[in-house]
This record gives C-alpha cells, structure tokens and sequence, in this order.
C-alpha cells in the first residue's frame, strides 16, 4: 500500500477555522489520503467537498478526554454518521480504566460501534495514561466491542504514539483488528518505523511533509 492511503489527514486544534478544513479536504484529495479526520461540526463541510473522491470522513468522539456519557458520545456518533462521517474515532472512559472498571470501557465502546451502525470504529486507548497491563486490557475490550481499529493516542494528551506502544498493541489484537498511530508522526522516519512496527493507519497533521519526503525518496531512486 501506498503511504499515502496510511494517513488520516488531521486536524482537530480548537482554533481550527472553516478555512482550514476547506484547505485540509483539498490537500487530502490532491494526495489522496485515506481520510480527514476533523471535529464532527466539520463533518458535513468535509463530506460535500471529499464526495467524489475516495477519501473518507472520519471524525473524532467524546474528544479528547474521553469523559463524556455513554449516550452522549452514542448520540455525537449517530449524529456525525448521519452527516457523511465513515469513521469514528472515540475515546475510551480513561478514569474507568484506571480504576479497572472495563466492563463500562467495554459497554461505552460497544454503544459507540452500535450507533456508528457498521461504519469504522476506531478505539483510543490514550496509551500515554494506561500501564501496558492497561493498554493490554483496553484493547481486548475494544475487541469484545467489535470495534475495528485500536488507536494510540489522541494527541493532546501528555505524549503521542510510540513504536513500543504500537508493537504491545499489534502483538494484543492480532488479525482480529487493525492499528492506528496517532500523535507525534512528523516526517517519513517517523511513518515507517509505525507501519513498520504493526500499523495499519497514520493519524497526522504532518501529511504533507510525509508525502513531500516520500516523493524526494522517490525521485532520488
């Protein structure tokens, strides 16, 4: 696969304008990522100006600290499937975790993947805040929810993905699910040692620079 098809062109900072998100959605169309990831109020916008491409619209739920009532990050779910969003990137109930309590981790990421109703779910565990018998534990509840991807980081947390993190996630899930680094993936060295390390999907808002790196490396061959 090519590394443009990794990369999940972010960009989910508050400040984040209308401008800007017409900007990401055409540089994801011009390189022909696998998907932008915004804030659901961008999703409809995304999902008119990506509708004949094959980039898809992914949004981000419960975001960032994951804290949010079951049926509230439920609701923002159907709410943003229902305005174009493909997949969902949720944040698991990190408090929850910490005090063991999975079967609300398990419970909150299986309303979430009810209500995306068959459209990707992408599960963060927030590895910098998990132990990795923690991480292990999330991503088997992910697992159990039927999510399809387990995601490191949400990147505004105290650090990001980590190939560390990424290979304990790979070794967890297996074939059964898929991977996403996010977080801290800034250049090409950085997007290799991930894929690399087991996984399947880049969240970045380094997109372009990877791609620009990627086609130096091209040329010079």
């Amino acid at each position: 696969m090519k590394i443009n098809k990794y990369i999940d062109h972010t960009l989910l900072k508050p400040t984040a304008t209308t401008e800007q998100i017409r900007q990401l959605c055409l540089q994801a169309k011009e390189h022909d990522f696998a998907s932008v990831c915004v804030n659901t109020c961008y999703v409809p916008l995304s999902k008119e100006l990506l509708k004949d491409t094959d980039v898809r619209v992914c949004c981000v739920v419960g975001f960032p600290l994951g804290a949010m009532a079951t049926v509230a990050k439920a609701f923002e779910t159907e709410q943003a499937v229902k305005d174009g969003a493909t997949e969902i990137d949720m944040v698991i109930n990190i408090g929850a975790a910490k005090e063991g309590n999975w079967k609300y981790v398990e419970d909150d990421i299986r309303a979430v993947v009810k209500a995306a109703n068959g459209n990707i779910v992408k599960v963060i565990i927030e590895t910098c805040l998990l132990t990795d018998e923690e991480k292990v534990r999330a991503c088997e509840c992910a697992l159990k929810a039927k999510a399809h991807f387990v995601k490191t980081s949400t990147g505004f947390s105290t650090a990001g993905a980590t190939v560390e993190d990424v290979r304990l996630m790979r070794k967890t899930v297996g074939d059964k699910c898929l991977v996403k680094a996010a977080g801290g993936v800034r250049n090409l060295k950085d997007a290799n040692m991930m894929i690399e390390a087991g996984a399947d999907r880049l969240g970045c808002s380094a997109g372009l620079q990877i791609m620009e790196e990627y086609n130096q490396n091209k040329t010079k061959k």
